[in-house]
């Protein structure tokens, strides 16, 4: 009998320092759950570094066809812009009717 209730005893003891450890292993400053949200943090910032990259590459290539002085490029920018227009073109402008109008 008495060594039966050791051997729950170690059991119990046993079973309690794996669950500390487990507990511990997730939960402290450094642990799983921590690891999971920096590689979420991780994996958002690098995909902001890729969209980043793309623009910057979008934005040298503009550069580049403005400094070679491209004349569609250049009326391509004048026309987006500055809402520049060529001669004896004009600009309609087309509004768009509120829904709570229509219903009226």
């Amino acid at each position: 009998m008495a060594k039966n209730k050791r051997k729950f005893f170690f059991l119990y003891l046993f079973i309690i320092i794996i669950l500390t450890g487990i507990s511990y292993l997730v939960f402290n400053e450094h642990g799983i759950i921590k690891y999971v949200k920096l590689n979420d943090e991780i994996e958002s910032l690098n995909n902001q570094i890729g969209k980043l990259e793309e623009e910057n590459t979008n934005l040298k290539n503009e550069i580049d066809s403005l400094k070679k002085e491209i004349p569609a490029k250049i009326e391509q920018v004048a026309r987006e812009k500055y809402d520049m227009l060529r001669e004896g073109e004009k600009t309609i402008e087309v509004k768009k009717e509120d829904v709570d109008e229509k219903k009226d």
